[in-house]
C-alpha cells in the first residue's frame, strides 16, 4: 500500500511544508537574524570535521578492507575505492543528523523563538507547558544523545550495505535518505513537542501514525542540507516546517493564520 495516492500525497504534504517554512523565512528578515548565527557556527565546524574525513579517507579504507590486502591490484583497489565512498557517505549521513542536533543545542533560544512565533501565527499553544530553559536543554540534548546513538547505530550497517556493487550505490542511498528524513523529523519537531510537555517516544509515536508525512517533510530537509551552504541556509526554515509539522500531527489548524489586533500576522511583525 506504500503507492497508493494517499500515501503519496501525505508525503508531497510534507514537503509542502518545508516549502511554507521557507517562505515564512523568506518573508521575515528577523528569522533570518535568529536562526543563520548558530547554524553558520555548527557550518563551519562540521566542513572542518568533513574535510578531515576526506583527508583520512584513504587510510580508513584501507583499515576496513584489511582482508583485500593479499588480492591483485585491480580487485584490491576496486574494493577500497568502494570502502572510501562508502566511508564518505556515512560520514554525511551521520554528519547530516547530528549538525541538526547540535545546531538545536547552540541556537536552542533563537530556535525557540522561531518556532513560537510560527506557533503564535497560527493560534498558540492551547494548555502549553512551562519548562526553565536549562531544563529544556538538558532534555533537548538527552534526546538528542539518543537520537545520534541511534542514527549511527542504523548507520553503520548501511556502510557495510553500500560496499555491495550496484545495489550500494543505488537501492542503499535511497534508504539512507529515507531513514536521514526520518531522523531529522525527530529532530526538527523537538522544539513544538517540548512545548507540549511531551517527548522523544512521543515524537515516535505520533510520528509514526503519520510516518509519509513526516518522511516527505524530512526527506525533503535532508536533499537541502546536501546542497552546499544549504544546511546553514534553510536551517532556520526547517525549524519552521518542523513547527507546522508538529502542529498538524497534533491536530491543530496550520491553514488559517491568527491575525493580530493591529491587521499584521505575528510571524511578519
Amino acid at each position: 500500500m506504500f503507492y497508493a495516492p494517499g500515501v503519496v500525497g501525505e508525503f508531497f504534504a510534507g514537503v509542502g511544508l518545508l516549502g511554507r517554512g521557507i517562505g515564512m523565512y523568506a518573508r521575515s528578515p528577523r528569522l533570518v537574524l535568529l536562526g543563520i548565527i548558530p547554524a553558520l557556527i555548527s557550518g563551519l565546524l562540521f566542513v572542518a570535521a568533513f574535510v578531515t574525513l576526506i583527508y583520512f579517507v584513504s587510510d580508513l579504507a584501507e583499515l576496513a578492507t584489511w582482508f583485500a590486502d593479499d588480492w591483485s591490484e585491480g580487485p584490491r583497489d576496486l574494493v577500497r575505492f568502494l570502502a572510501a565512498i562508502g566511508i564518505l557517505g556515512l560520514g554525511g549521513l551521520i554528519g547530516v543528523l547530528t549538525f541538526t542536533a547540535v545546531t538545536l543545542l547552540i541556537g536552542d533560544p533563537f530556535y525557540e523563538k522561531i518556532s513560537e512565533t510560527v506557533e503564535e501565527r497560527y493560534g498558540g499553544v492551547p494548555g502549553e507547558v512551562e519548562v526553565p530553559w536549562w531544563l529544556s536543554l538538558r532534555r533537548s540534548l538527552w534526546d538528542s544523545v539518543r537520537l545520534i546513538a541511534l542514527s549511527v547505530a542504523i548507520g553503520i550497517p548501511l556502510f557495510f550495505l553500500g560496499l555491495l556493487p550496484f545495489v550500494g550505490q543505488t537501492v542503499i542511498p535511497v534508504i539512507g535518505a529515507l531513514v536521514a528524513g526520518w531522523f531529522l523529523a525527530l529532530e526538527l519537531v523537538g522544539v513544538p513537542f517540548f512545548r507540549r510537555g511531551l517527548r522523544l517516544p512521543d515524537r515516535r509515536r505520533v510520528l509514526a501514525g503519520n510516518r509519509p508525512l513526516a518522511l516527505g517533510f524530512g526527506v525533503s530537509v535532508f536533499c537541502c542540507f546536501l546542497i552546499p551552504l544549504g544546511a546553514v541556509l534553510i536551517m532556520p526554515a526547517a525549524v519552521a516546517g518542523g513547527t507546522l509539522l508538529a502542529r498538524k500531527v497534533l491536530g491543530l489548524s496550520i491553514d488559517a493564520p491568527a491575525v493580530a489586533a493591529h491587521g499584521r500576522a505575528t510571524i511578519d511583525s
